[in-house]
């Protein structure tokens, strides 16, 4: 999903969005030829995620620049730990500085965070899966850094899978449980066989309606979880059982442990913290 294509665009696009007619500074203050050494240093513990996009900065300011002794994506460091070595022509370096400290922060805090969650529900079956709630733009980059972290990715975008919401329904005329089964099911027949469809429920009398038309899985969204554990065992092995709607570290234990299949998590890329991290010159 995270291809050189991808983080080549991305790279190219944000140095023309900090440095759109060069480094005014760097051309003004350091002399052709300097050349300089820099460490990328962690200033907390966390989980490193977007080495291939720190390379790739730095090879797009100046390709002398060596990137040595760089974490590989999935390593945990503690604050203090040094995650690579930067060497070559200083205004490369300092040109290319911000950028891949910008990426490589919001992708660590990212695998991060969703390490955090992952280790919440380790002791249960449930799978911790992003959403869409992504920075526009940057999908690819918070996807992949959600699965450095130990989680799971959800459909990438609208082309990837069907997931059918309440205003859908609506738009379909689905007003009980015999016009929601006959809508699904005449959205099953045209999609074909090979297309997952999701369905999302708020209430636990919506269940059998869906489960009737043979749905991929169905979205339990805000349930409580005396609830949940009644979806589950109604759903069975029919459909796989996600849960989805305002989901903490606080709160995802407990909605691991009523038996769902996938806890969606959209704090995972819209709330993660950026994870502080410096190029600290030697």
């Amino acid at each position: 999903m995270l291809t050189r294509t991808k983080i080549e665009q991305v790279i190219a696009n944000a140095l023309e969005e900090d440095a759109p007619w060069g480094d005014l500074t760097v051309e003004l203050t350091i002399p052709e030829g300097l050349g300089m050494t820099a460490q990328l240093v962690a200033r907390e513990p966390g989980v490193f995620a977007g080495g291939a996009l720190v390379r790739e900065t730095f090879r797009h300011t100046d390709p002398r620049i060596e990137v040595r002794e760089l974490a590989a994506d999935g390593t945990r460091f503690a604050a203090g730990d040094t995650l690579g070595v930067i060497e070559g022509p200083a205004r490369g370096i300092l040109t290319g500085e911000r950028v891949a400290l910008n990426l490589a922060q919001r992708m660590s805090g990212i695998a991060t965070l969703t390490a955090q969650f992952v280790a919440e529900v380790a002791h249960t079956p449930a799978r911790i899966a992003d959403t869409r709630k992504t920075t526009p733009g940057l999908r690819a980059l918070e996807k992949y850094a959600v699965h450095v972290g130990g989680g799971s990715n959800h459909r990438f975008g609208l082309s990837d899978a069907i997931m059918v919401k309440d205003n859908h329904l609506a738009a379909l005329g689905a007003v009980d449980e015999a016009s929601t089964t006959r809508a699904l099911q005449g959205l099953r027949d045209r999609a074909g066989h090979t297309t997952s469809i999701i369905v999302e429920v708020d209430r636990l009398d919506q269940v059998a309606a869906v489960l009737e038309a043979g749905v991929t899985g169905i979205l339990l969204d805000n349930f409580a979880n005396a609830d949940l554990v009644r979806a589950v065992a109604q759903i069975g092995d029919r459909a796989i059982a996600e849960a989805s709607g305002g989901v903490s570290l606080e709160t995802v234990r407990g909605i691991a442990e009523t038996g769902v299949d996938v806890i969606s998590v959209g704090l995972l890329t819209h709330g993660a913290r950026a994870l502080d991290l410096g190029l600290d010159a030697s």
